[in-house]
């Protein structure tokens, strides 16, 4: 495994601090008209909220592989079951979020929980922001679900 250089805070000019120092990227996995939402462990920033796997970007890493590794990390996801379809960036100027959005197909739905991880729940793309979501995931949503609705048809799209 090559080094892990992308840890740690980066003071940002937006005024708050944010974990990587050359970014971060996390998965945001749908099915359907629904999505998988982690509940963060407490002790993790901004914890005891919903939002995304994901974490700082190594220096060697794309977004794509970073979000990957990290979710792996941290509920057991399978690269090989997931099937990217579009990014969100969250640019900053010295520091950026990049959120990869992906179909999850049945196989991957066998999720390991780690430390970070209290829970994983699928919730209905209309139930998302009545949820305790992490505050930069939040900020994100409108834009990210917007997207995301014209993918899986709205809330004509199949709920499981």
């Amino acid at each position: 495994m090559a080094a892990r250089d992308g840890d740690g805070w980066v003071n940002c000019k937006c005024g708050f601090k944010h974990w990587g120092l050359n970014g971060a990227a996390g998965l945001l996995l749908y099915r359907a008209n629904e999505i998988l939402l982690q509940h963060r462990a407490p002790w993790v920033h901004n914890g005891d909220t919903w939002g995304i796997p994901g974490g700082a970007r190594d220096s060697h890493e794309s977004a794509l592989e970073a979000a990957l590794r990290e979710s792996n990390e941290e509920i057991g996801v399978d690269a090989q079951h997931v099937m990217a379809r579009f990014t969100h960036l969250d640019d900053h100027g010295d520091w950026s979020y990049e959120t990869i959005v992906a179909e999850l197909e049945p196989a991957g739905m066998v999720f390991e929980n780690n430390h970070e991880t209290i829970d994983l729940r699928w919730f209905s793309i209309e139930r998302v922001s009545a949820v305790n979501l992490h505050p930069s995931f939040a900020r994100s949503w409108p834009a990210i679900s917007a997207q995301l609705l014209g993918i899986v048809g709205g809330a004509g799209g199949v709920n499981l």
